[in-house]
């Protein structure tokens, strides 16, 4: 068995950003050399995910709606009491959920023909990062 470890590293310029990683992850799958197994992305912050979609800009705009709709921005979040004010970022969070698992077949990730891999910043401005495993034989 195999195993490999990647970390990526994200300061995005807006409190929220939806970055495909898709590219990333199939690089550490290339230094990993493994042929068969699992793929992991996880987000290392509790105010970000990692989420399989479309890499459609529409869609990508629908999500960050339908999440607004959900967990919007507000500042009566319990939460702010202690001098935060990202409430809803951890919500949202809770929403995509922090990692994806994604298989690994002939050396390749197995994605279905849309799906790619995105990492959701909903708090951002700040270094934050984003661990790559990689396992298999």
């Amino acid at each position: 068995m195999k195993a490999h470890t990647e970390y990526l590293w994200f300061n995005t310029k807006k409190q929220r950003e939806f970055i495909n990683i898709t590219g990333e992850l199939e690089k550490a799958l290339a230094k990993a050399q493994v042929r068969e197994g699992l793929a992991l992305a996880s987000a290392m912050h509790i105010t970000a995910g990692v989420y399989i979609n479309d890499a459609e800009e529409g869609l990508i705009a629908d999500i960050e709606e339908w999440l607004e709709k959900l967990a919007p921005f507000r500042s009566d979040y319990r939460h702010h009491r202690t001098g935060e004010t990202n409430g809803d970022a951890h919500l949202k969070n809770l929403l995509i959920g922090h990692q994806v698992l994604v298989p690994v077949t002939n050396g390749k990730l197995d994605l279905g023909p849309w799906q790619q891999v995105y990492y959701a910043e909903f708090d951002g401005q700040r270094r934050k990062r984003v661990l790559i495993k990689v396992i298999g034989e």
